[in-house]
């Protein structure tokens, strides 16, 4: 169902509120160098500091400029279930192909109640959700065996797993099957867990050079796993950079190098250091992304 390229966007934000110019003009770059859909409001988007209005707007601009030309899975995930399931609710009422929830951040809940928390939110709400687990930054992680179990509830077809370990995959793999699919969150180990099942990535490197990210997806498709690799090899020190610092703090910066947007951001984010910004820079100008 969300096989392939999906570009975890940023929200541009111009003098404190939301740039939908910006956010309409990122959309459609992404849209015109090939990839598979788009998910605003995810950790990149800098979720947990958008208003419930600003969400919303977000979401809806995305299905928006989306047109059916491309998938959007809206972020709407939260640390509180019944905040996740209203959320949850206009991403389904407003169009989205699909929802992609968090595991509750802060809180810590055990596995029981992670399973409890996204059964609770996939009855709730007829949407296709894909979880979404990186215990680097939540401070919980969600066991293969939770997976499995969440598997079983048929609008539950996917996680975006960024934990980066082959091993995690392989183990979902081999207790889910075809169950569920594997998105990659994290862009350096999205060609090794092609290797081993995944279908696909949610990128942040895809913001920047979305066409070099598809166009290794689509070798490896059609077998020539060995231009695949090169071509992951040869964006690895990009995506390296695009994670200098938090994330989406590099990445924004780089699309403002790129005229795509604002380098603006919600506190407690703020711009990086001047030393990080020159690496950010010189990157892309090896790149070719910039002159």
């Amino acid at each position: 169902m969300f096989e392939g390229i999906y570009v975890a966007i940023p929200t541009p934000f111009k003098e404190g509120k939301v740039d939908q110019e910006a956010l309409r003009k990122h959309i459609k770059f992404l849209i015109e160098n090939g990839v598979d859909g788009i998910v605003p409001c995810g950790t990149t988007g800098e979720s947990a500091t958008l208003s419930y209005e600003e969400h919303e707007e977000v979401i809806a601009i995305t299905i928006e400029e989306a047109k059916g030309k491309v998938k959007v899975i809206a972020g709407t995930g939260s640390n509180s279930t019944s905040e996740a399931i209203m959320l949850t609710e206009f991403a389904y009422k407003a169009g989205a192909d699909g929802a992609l929830l968090i595991t509750p951040y802060y809180n810590k809940p055990n596995q029981e109640g992670l399973y409890l928390h996204f059964k609770a939110v996939a009855e709730a709400v007829p949407i296709p959700i894909v979880l979404y687990n990186v215990p680097s930054r939540t401070g919980v992680n969600m066991l293969p065996e939770t997976v499995a179990r969440l598997a079983e509830i048929d609008n539950i077809v996917a996680i975006k797993e960024a934990t980066g370990s082959t091993n995690v995959a392989t183990e979902i793999v081999n207790l889910c099957g075809d169950k569920i699919e594997i998105l990659s969150g994290d862009d350096l180990t999205f060609f090794p867990l092609l290797t081993v099942g995944a279908k696909g990535v949610i990128s942040v490197t895809a913001n920047v050079v979305p066409e070099r990210v598809v166009k290794m997806y689509r070798e490896f498709l059609n077998g020539n796993w060995k231009e695949a690799s090169r071509i992951h090899r040869e964006l690895y020190n990009l995506s390296k950079v695009l994670f200098i610092d938090t994330n989406p703090i590099p990445v924004k910066t780089a699309l403002s190098m790129m005229g795509m947007m604002e380098k603006e951001f919600r506190l407690p984010l703020c711009p990086t250091t001047p030393e990080k910004e020159e690496v950010i820079q010189k990157t892309l100008k090896e790149y070719g992304v910039i002159q």
